[in-house]
C-alpha cells in the first residue's frame, strides 16, 4: 500500500495537524509495537496519553494475529537478537499482506554489522510505510557510512536530508529525520520542517522511540503517511517544548519532564498546539 498520496495537498496547516490529533483521540487506533526493552513501558505509555491504545507482543505464536487486530505496526530494533528479528519478520509481512502502516526505527543504524545485516533483512520482506530514526540511522539505512554514537547521531538533521529523500525513493516510503530541526520527507519530494523540541528531550530514555510509536497511531488514522508523521512529530515537539518550560518553572529536570511530556500528550489542546507550532512546508 502506498501511504503517501500525491492527490494529498502540499499545504499542511496547523488546522490539519490538530484535526489529526483529535482524530488520534478519537478513535483511539491499536497499535502493535515490538519495541525495544529499554522503552517499552514507556512507549505503551506515550501511546495511551496521545489517546491510541498500545499491544506489546513478539511472540511468534501469536505476532501475525497481533498485527492482524492491529491498525497499524511499529518494529524498533534497539535491543537485538534473532528471535525478535523474525517476529518484526512476521509482523512486517502481515501488515504488508492486510495493507495496513508499518513504521521502522532502526535504532543504532551503523553501530555494528549484526546491526546492520537485521536492517538489511527486515527491509527484504517489504518497504515499510515510515522510516523514522536519527541523521546517523537515516544515512547509515540509506547507504552511507555513518559515525555513530551508541544510538545517537553525531551528524546534524540537515547533513542526512539528501539520504532521506533517495531512501524515500527507494522505498515509496515517508522517511524522518529526529534531530534539533525534524525533517519528513516523501518519495514524491514533500517535505516538512519542524523546529519545535528541547535538547533536554535527548536525555530521556525513550522519547526518540515514542515518536516512532506515535507515528504508528497516527498512520493509523490519517491514511497520508507523510502528514500523519509531521501531525505526529509536531505533537511530540511541542508536547516536549512546553513539558521543558514547565519543569524549569518548578525547578526541576529531565526526571520530570518524562512524566510532564506524557501530561501533555493528553492535555495539550488545538489552539495551543497551533500556537507553539513552528513548521514549514514546502
Amino acid at each position: 500500500m502506498d501511504n503517501t498520496s500525491p492527490l494529498s495537498s502540499q499545504t499542511l496547516t496547523p488546522a490539519d495537524i490538530c484535526a489529526d490529533v483529535a482524530l488520534v483521540r478519537e478513535r483511539s487506533p491499536l497499535v502493535l509495537s515490538i519495541t525495544n526493552l529499554v522503552v517499552m513501558n514507556y512507549n505503551a505509555n506515550a501511546l495511551l496519553a496521545a489517546g491510541a491504545s498500545p499491544i506489546m507482543a513478539h511472540a511468534h505464536e501469536e505476532v501475525r494475529d497481533m498485527a492482524s487486530i492491529a491498525q497499524a505496526v511499529v518494529l524498533n530494533i534497539g535491543t537485538l537478537e534473532p528471535y525478535w528479528i523474525d517476529s518484526m519478520g512476521m509482523a512486517l509481512d502481515q501488515a504488508k499482506a492486510l495493507h495496513k502502516p508499518v513504521v521502522f526505527d532502526p535504532v543504532g543504524a551503523g553501530a555494528s554489522a549484526y546491526r546492520n545485516q537485521a536492517i538489511a533483512e527486515l527491509l527484504q520482506h517489504g518497504s515499510p510505510s515510515v522510516i523514522r530514526g536519527n541523521a546517523s540511522e537515516i544515512m547509515s539505512v540509506a547507504g552511507l557510512s555513518a559515525a555513530t554514537k551508541g544510538v545517537d547521531s553525531t551528524h546534524d538533521s540537515q547533513d542526512a536530508l539528501a539520504s532521506a529523500k533517495a531512501l524515500a525513493k527507494q522505498h515509496n516510503a515517508v522517511v524522518c529525520i529526529s534531530g534539533e530541526t525534524d525533517y519528513v520527507v516523501d518519495h514524491h519530494g514533500r517535505q516538512a520542517e519542524l523546529r519545535n523540541g528541547h535538547a533536554w528531550m535527548t536525555k530521556v530514555t525513550g522519547m526518540g522511540c515514542s515518536a516512532s510509536a506515535l507515528v504508528g497511531a497516527f498512520c493509523a488514522v490519517q491514511p497520508d503517511a507523510w502528514r500523519a508523521t509531521v501531525s505526529a512529530m509536531s505533537l511530540v515537539a511541542v508536547a516536549g517544548e512546553l513539558a521543558v518550560a514547565k519543569a524549569q518553572l518548578q525547578g526541576a529536570g529531565v526526571g520530570t519532564l518524562q512524566t510532564l511530556w506524557l501530561d501533555q500528550l493528553q492535555l495539550i489542546n488545538a489552539q495551543t498546539l497551533a500556537q507553539h507550532l513552528k513548521l514549514k512546508v514546502s
